[in-house]
């Protein structure tokens, strides 16, 4: 009989105790009474209301939010976003300008010119109020007024494809703001979408992909790469073009043509182009890269501020088209398509026109379009929808209407929020027939037969060209 203080014996295996007490259960009469539910043990083997106190929801928030903000920054300063989006804007919008001012080449004088009906002085008047820019007045000769038509004209289809963007992007805005500011009664509405990304541009890299800018920038670095070449980092025909920008500016600072605001403007560009030159040619080192990222930098804002400008446009539209009785009624497009100035096709207008359900349903969803794109940019399938519908409608309007200029300035806006995929895929459409032919292969010469394998094989001493001779 063993002593009840002392305590029984560990079992050396306490696996095939379990098993037995699981074969051979207690009887049911011998199980315990049932007892309140047991508090959930944690992971250490405490039970619940041991545990510390519930951790603060929102405890990784700052660390989250840190990580963020460091890809955010890391992604802005490292490179210039939006290539192909800053192309294909660079693309649309000048050579939307471009067939503007050749359509109405034979009627330029009385657009902005001599013989406008807003006279030079009422011009005159008017900008000596607001202050804006515009060359065409700077002398009333028809000469001149010539001249800067012509370089308009140029320079549009210089940035159109990508030939010294930066210096064609600064004559281009010059261009755009000379007529545009001469005669402020002319336009459809595009005018105002060109007017300002004519002034967004200039801060955009714009000539990376799709330009003459990049086929030169591709030699060049395939020259540089080449094994004993040695770049000279010259470029004579940008310092040149600078240089009669630089005398251009100051001819017209010292005639006093310049309104403060675009005199300081134009200088401080000026001046950050010349120290860009120099800190490329003679500081490639760290210099350059804080240039470069300080590039990128604006770039990326200028892009943003694009992007902004389109939803605002459109939002704008939408929500003023609400206030409307005509929209709200859904009848707002039958009005214009009876009016001689909006239709070019009278049968086609006419047709539309009869058709209540097509134009009610065309009410209504432009107004619900233009309301609900803004808020569609963060969802990617959504947004392309509605940026195919807002394409297709403005394309209608260039019909119908015949507003072939708005519509191609606002595409050529909408094209900012297109996936970079599909533009990479059109480019290589675009560029596919344009490519050279590749030469053809020589044809591959079979070698010896294995019995002859050590045939033709130069003896020692022989040159291989020597023994084929």
């Amino acid at each position: 009989m063993s002593d009840p203080r002392t305590p029984a014996a560990p079992a050396e295996d306490p696996e095939p105790a379990a098993e037995a007490a699981a074969a051979d259960p207690a009887p049911a009469e011998a199980a315990p009474a049932p007892a309140l539910a047991a508090e959930p043990a944690l992971a250490d083997g405490s039970h619940a209301q041991d545990a510390g106190p519930a951790p603060f929801p929102f405890a990784g928030l700052g660390r989250s939010l840190d990580r963020g903000v460091s890809r955010g920054l890391a992604m802005v300063t490292g490179s210039a976003l939006g290539p192909y989006q800053a192309a294909v804007i660079r693309i649309g919008f000048s050579l939307t300008w471009l067939l503007f001012l050749l359509r109405e080449w034979p009627h330029r004088s009385e657009l902005y010119g001599p013989d406008s009906p807003w006279t030079v002085a009422l011009a005159k008047q008017l900008v000596a109020g607001n202050h804006a820019f515009t060359a065409v007045l700077w002398n009333d000769s028809r000469g001149w007024f010539e001249l800067v038509y012509a370089v308009a004209i140029v320079s549009s289809a210089l940035l159109m494809v990508g030939w010294r963007t930066r210096t064609s992007s600064v004559l281009f805005m010059l261009g755009v703001l000379s007529l545009q500011n001469r005669s402020v009664f002319m336009g459809d509405g595009g005018d105002n979408v060109i007017h300002l990304m004519a002034i967004y541009l200039v801060f955009t890299r714009c000539g990376q992909v799709w330009s003459l800018d990049r086929r030169r920038a591709a030699k060049e670095e395939a020259k540089a790469a080449a094994p004993g070449a040695a770049g000279s980092g010259s470029d004579p025909v940008g310092i040149a073009l600078w240089v009669v920008m630089g005398a251009a500016l100051v001819a017209a600072t010292v005639a006093g043509k310049l309104a403060t605001e675009w005199k300081v403007g134009l200088w401080v560009g000026l001046l950050a182009q010349a120290l860009w030159w120099a800190v490329r040619r003679y500081a490639p080192g760290e210099p350059r890269t804080v240039l470069n990222t300080m590039a990128d930098i604006i770039h990326n804002g200028a892009m943003l501020v694009v992007v902004v400008e389109v939803c605002l446009i459109y939002s704008t539209a939408g929500w003023y088209k609400i206030q409307g009785s005509r929209w709200e009624d859904g009848t707002a497009l039958y009005y214009p398509l009876h009016l001689d100035d909006f239709t070019p096709w009278p049968s086609l207008s006419h047709a539309l026109a009869g058709n209540a359900l097509m134009v009610m349903l065309i009410t209504y969803g432009t107004v619900m379009v233009q309301v609900a794109f803004p808020f569609t940019l963060f969802n990617r399938k959504v947004k392309n929808v509605l940026l195919v519908a807002m394409m297709l409608e403005h394309a209608s309007i260039a019909i119908v209407l015949g507003l072939p200029f708005f519509s191609l300035a606002m595409i050529a806006a909408d094209a900012v929020f297109l996936p970079t995929g599909f533009l990479r895929w059109l480019g290589e459409q675009v560029a596919r027939p344009l490519r050279r032919p590749a030469p053809p292969a020589l044809a591959a010469v079979p070698g010896p037969r294995p019995a002859d394998a050590g045939a033709g094989q130069p003896a020692a001493g022989q040159s291989a060209t020597e023994a084929v001779t």
